[in-house]
């Protein structure tokens, strides 16, 4: 095996869970270079952390049941979670309240805003294998469904606990043949990307409601994620797909364009890259080490050790500096991703 151009160093560990976090994600870089990481938790309490620091901040109290994925806006100033208590909640993060809850049938597994900043609308999904877009900025009966800029939202069919509902609509109903694990919201708003149990990647227009291309995979998806860069303005990204002992890399522009598939000899559970320095880094659902390849070659460079459960998340920060891992432990590990002195790296 051969060593990492980059010096070993101590990884930051993140406490305050106590439950395994299947779950992370770094908002873009904001003012001065900030940035920050929300943490979803089978604890049902999603958490904000400086991304850089990994210092807790806040929780977000007031779900009932384990949240699967948890993602913040563009410019970090709302959240979302989608947790076990068939609800999606969206989240003020400065203060910390509750913006609005989006009750569904069952468990709510997926959850993502558009890559625009101050978002208008989120996509859920889950056990009941539909795909739906709220709208945030309008409830029902609030009568202003003439805006021609964004689609006609008909009635939602779940209310909100008494409060007014947002209106919502479903996006090609009973397409979906599982679970929806992930859902991506590509550089082009009107292009979607599900990840679902019926082992399928699809690519959805928003325009149109319907699939424009999909793409099965070898094994049960693990994660799914479009890594890009803040370094490289306006960079697709690559969508990183980890399904059984596999790892797949989709062009972030063109829908369904597979740039590589590498396959290892272990259950890949997660799966980020830095398409800047050639870097994957990969999580396992049979150990508790996650390992970084060389993106090109797919060597071997280095074997990180220290979490005491199976990897469920991988993600790189904006700036690719570093990236987190999110384990069965409970715990959040930062680890080093650059030469230079960063963060509390010095």
């Amino acid at each position: 095996m051969m060593p990492s151009d980059i010096p070993k160093v101590v990884p930051l560990t993140c406490h305050g869970h106590s439950r395994p976090v299947p779950h992370l994600s770094f908002s873009s870089t904001v003012e001065d270079d900030q940035y920050y990481l929300i943490s979803a938790c089978k604890d049902n309490n999603p958490m904000l952390r400086d991304g850089i620091t990994g210092d807790w901040i806040g929780t977000f109290l007031g779900h009932k049941g384990a949240v699967w994925q948890a993602r913040l806006s563009t410019d970090a100033n709302i959240a979302a979670t989608a947790a076990a208590d068939f609800s999606a909640k969206v989240w003020d993060t400065h203060s910390g309240e509750c913006l609005h809850t989006l009750q569904h049938a069952h468990i709510c597994r997926a959850i993502a805003f558009p890559i625009q900043p101050s978002p208008r609308v989120l996509a859920t999904g889950g056990y009941e294998k539909k795909l739906r877009i709220f709208d945030l900025s309008r409830s029902s009966g609030s009568g202003s469904n003439s805006n021609s800029s964004s689609p006609t939202f008909p009635s939602p069919t779940n209310g909100d606990n008494g409060a007014a509902a947002l209106t919502s609509y479903e996006i090609g109903p009973g397409v979906h043949g599982g679970t929806i694990k992930s859902i991506i919201w590509n550089q082009d708003y009107n292009i979607l990307t599900t990840a679902a149990e019926d082992r399928k990647i699809r690519w959805w227009d928003l325009r149109s409601r319907h699939p424009i291309v999909e793409h099965t995979v070898q094994g049960n998806i693990g994660s799914c994620e479009l890594n890009t860069l803040a370094t490289r303005p306006n960079d697709p990204g690559i969508l990183t797909v980890a399904a059984g002992k596999s790892v797949y890399l989709f062009d972030g522009m063109n829908p369904g364009r597979l740039l590589k598939k590498s396959t290892f000899n272990y259950e890949v559970a997660s799966a980020a890259v830095n398409n800047e320095t050639g870097r994957l880094v990969t999580g396992s659902a049979d150990d508790t080490w996650a390992r970084v390849y060389d993106l090109r070659t797919d060597e071997e460079l280095e074997v990180q050790k220290g979490h005491h459960g199976p990897i469920w998340s991988v993600s790189f920060s904006p700036d690719g500096k570093l990236y987190g891992t999110g384990s069965e432990d409970g715990t959040i590990k930062l680890w080093k991703a650059c030469r230079e002195t960063y963060g509390l790296w010095r």
